[in-house]
């Protein structure tokens, strides 16, 4: 085998083993890349979960959220969703860059999209869901000693508005509504909160469209011939 061919398989390979490690892929469609990242399981943010966990982790996503946004062959992405959710700060984070990337986005719940995962899932461009996902939206909740004083109770109180205005800005949800589905009882038991098929998500004006891969991958390229025509007419 020569060098060249060597190299080239060694790349591969480097390759693969990237996409294997941090869920992502880059597919040509249509002349167009578009990059793919998952986002599984729990949402790592501050603190190491146990090995045993399938998690998602912020400091993997956010620098491959940046790359995306600056490469020059990468013309959409889209975010495939199936999450229990994670830590808050990470979660909203990630969602934040999201809103504001120029690159045209889409995201698709499969499973589940629940928690944080609900304003992950509002952050793209255009929000898709498959008929038997389910999503979960709940009051801010938090793990271990918690002081029972006014402090803890207005910080939960700022971190939740923060969720609710994301979640109003970024989707067709009013934040009256979406905070009846958080505060709704019940319906979970030993907690409060709503639990939504694919149908109520949409209905709710949660997620934009009940669709599946091909209704996201159709989208972005729309929207990038969009984009591409506009730039020419220019």
């Amino acid at each position: 085998m020569s060098e060249e061919n060597e190299n080239q398989t060694q790349s591969e390979e480097n390759s693969a083993h990237s996409a294997f490690e941090t869920g992502s892929i880059t597919v040509e469609k249509n002349g167009h890349f578009i990059h793919c990242l998952t986002i599984i399981g729990q949402i790592e943010g501050h603190y190491i979960l146990p090995s045993q966990n399938k998690t998602t982790k912020y400091e993997h996503v956010i620098p491959q959220l940046v790359a995306i946004e600056e490469s020059k062959e990468i013309e959409g992405l889209l975010i495939i969703l199936n999450t229990v959710g994670g830590d808050v700060e990470a979660g909203l984070a990630i969602a934040e860059l999201l809103s504001t990337m120029k690159t045209p986005t889409a995201s698709l719940v499969l499973g589940g999209g629940h928690s944080i995962g609900v304003p992950l899932a509002v952050s793209c461009k255009k929000s898709f869901i498959v008929p038997s996902a389910t999503m979960t939206v709940h009051p801010v909740r938090m793990n271990g000693l918690v002081l029972g004083v006014p402090q803890t109770l207005s910080y939960f109180e700022k971190m939740q508005d923060r969720i609710v205005n994301f979640v109003e800005n970024n989707s067709k949800i009013s934040a009256d509504a979406f905070r009846s589905l958080m505060m709704k009882t019940g319906e979970l038991i030993m907690d409060v909160g709503t639990v939504l098929d694919g149908d109520g998500a949409v209905e709710c004006g949660l997620i934009d469209e009940l669709g599946g891969l091909s209704n996201a991958l159709e989208f972005l390229n729309k929207t990038i011939e969009m984009e591409n025509a506009e730039c020419s007419g220019q």
